[in-house]
């Protein structure tokens, strides 16, 4: 321990003489006033000329720069020349040569043997961090290292957890023992095939419980004999239960899409066959007029009559209760955090992002999000949404959507919904929101329609304008709790 102690000290002092360059040029002067003492004490021992000023030299070396290690040899060779008389001046002149010689060379070595300390200490420094870090690593992470035979060799706190097992106890044990159907020898033959088995979900056992476990495996160099590979285990208890619920939401949504979209067709259908029905009943009830004065003969035929014109007022009143039915559900708004309602379908937005080959940005200011909503029409507003805009990025390079979530004011939630596609065109601005309009090769042109009429049900108005990213906005309003319990 005592030499890396000298050498990070010599380190450290080489390092704050570097900082301030005055204190190298004093070194040199101390060590040679030094020098220049301990040979006027060995004088009475014999004449030492140059070699008591060899140790200044060096030790100013050891602790300074170039420009302090030649202020040493000057002034080495000053006091020498000024106590020691020479036969002539060739022989102080080669003497001092030699000496400057053999003392500068002996500096090179220092500095060379300080430069290769100090990258011998920063390279102990950095492996040390190294190792700081993988401990780390390995300590917050379920690693388990397996020898050729499938035996657990290694195992981390964290797989240990996950596992639910003791380290000692695991140490020794095949990990087939912990994991169905796992063996070693299967990913014998080559990358693609351990690609592919990776990817695989495993049946792990934790006591008498199950739960489907994740694995990535990868094999150690052929120089280390006993550590053969190391697995990364992963839990996808969570995972699954996540994908889960989004199926489930998803089904959910599609459901209410279905009843929303039956809404509006027998809303557009209520429209479209009012004007003909009421011109049917209006023409009975003309003939009935005509009939009344055929006298008794016309009496049977009006009553026949009056029968058809009840039943086409029937065929009114059933499709607009069908409409009423079908359009809202007749459910009531209720407190909801908007993050939150968008947080629910992260799943299905995974899902869109997935087979539209899409971005989906979420940036839900989470501040004041409270609004008055129905949680699953609403969702059901945004996905169409989404999917809309999914929809209108076919074929475009890096697809992205969008979704903003902001309050507008005291009293208003705006929420976006944002792509870089084409955009709609001024021409169609008027018709996209009516029911059966679409440009979509079979679409029903009912999405953009049953958003609005969510939107509607909600109090807000869905708008489109340009967005930002050069495609088209869909925005709507909703009005924010505390102002509509105020109102």
């Amino acid at each position: 321990m005592f030499f890396p102690s000298v050498r990070l000290a010599g380190v450290s002092a080489f390092q704050a003489i570097q900082a301030r360059p005055w204190a190298g040029y004093a070194v040199a002067v101390l060590a040679v006033s030094v020098a220049v003492l301990l040979r006027a004490g060995l004088e009475t021992v014999g004449q030492f000329y140059y070699l008591p000023m060899v140790p200044a030299v060096v030790a100013t070396a050891a602790v300074a720069g170039r420009k302090a290690t030649a202020l040493a040899i000057a002034l080495s060779i000053g006091a020498n020349s000024l106590l020691v008389a020479r036969e002539s001046h060739l022989d102080a002149v080669v003497n001092a040569g030699l000496f400057a010689l053999v003392t500068w060379l002996t500096a090179e070595l220092c500095w060379s043997l300080r430069a290769y300390r100090q990258r011998t200490g920063e390279l102990s420094q950095n492996l040390a961090h190294r190792e700081e870090m993988l401990e780390t690593i390995l300590a917050s992470a379920p690693v388990v290292v397996l020898d050729r035979a499938g035996h657990i060799r290694f195992i981390s706190p964290f797989a240990c957890a996950l596992l639910d097992v003791a380290e000692d106890d695991a140490i020794g044990r095949a990990i087939s023992s912990f994991v169905d159907e796992f063996d070693i020898g299967d990913f014998h033959t080559g990358e693609e095939a351990l690609a592919g088995e990776t990817d695989r979900v495993w049946t792990c056992r934790r006591g008498s419980e199950t739960f489907p476990l994740g694995i990535q495996l990868g094999f150690m160099p052929t120089s280390y004999p006993h550590s053969h590979a190391v697995l990364c285990l992963a839990d996808l208890t969570q995972a699954h239960l996540a994908d889960e619920r989004a199926r489930t939401l998803h089904l959910q949504l599609s459901r209410v899409w279905r009843l929303n979209s039956l809404g509006e067709m027998a809303a557009s259908l209520a429209h479209e066959l009012n004007q003909p029905l009421t011109a049917a009943a209006t023409y009975l009830e003309a003939g009935q007029i005509d009939l009344r004065g055929a006298g008794p003969m016309g009496e049977n035929a009006s009553r026949t009559i009056g029968l058809a014109k009840s039943q086409l007022l029937r065929a009114g009143g059933i499709i607009r209760h069908m409409r009423e039915l079908l359009a809202h559900e007749s459910r009531g708004l209720a407190g909801e955090r908007v993050s939150s309602m968008v947080v629910d379908l992260k799943g299905v937005f995974a899902m869109i992002e997935r087979s539209e080959d899409v971005r989906i940005d979420v940036r839900v200011d989470d501040r004041a999000d409270r609004v008055r909503a129905e949680r699953i029409q609403f969702q059901q507003a945004m996905v169409n949404l989404v999917r809309n805009a999914a929809d209108a990025l076919v074929g475009r390079p890096n697809p992205r959507i969008m979704i903003v979530g902001r309050p507008l004011s005291d009293d208003q939630y705006e929420v976006r919904v944002e792509d870089n596609g084409s955009g709609i065109p001024p021409e169609e601005l008027e018709t996209i929101f009516r029911p059966m309009m679409t440009t979509k090769t079979g679409g029903m042109g009912l999405g953009l329609s049953v958003t609005r009429t969510i939107v509607e049900s909600h109090g807000g108005a869905l708008g489109v304008e340009r967005s930002d990213l050069g495609g088209a906005a869909f925005s709507f309003s909703l009005m924010r709790e505390q102002a509509l319990e105020d109102a």
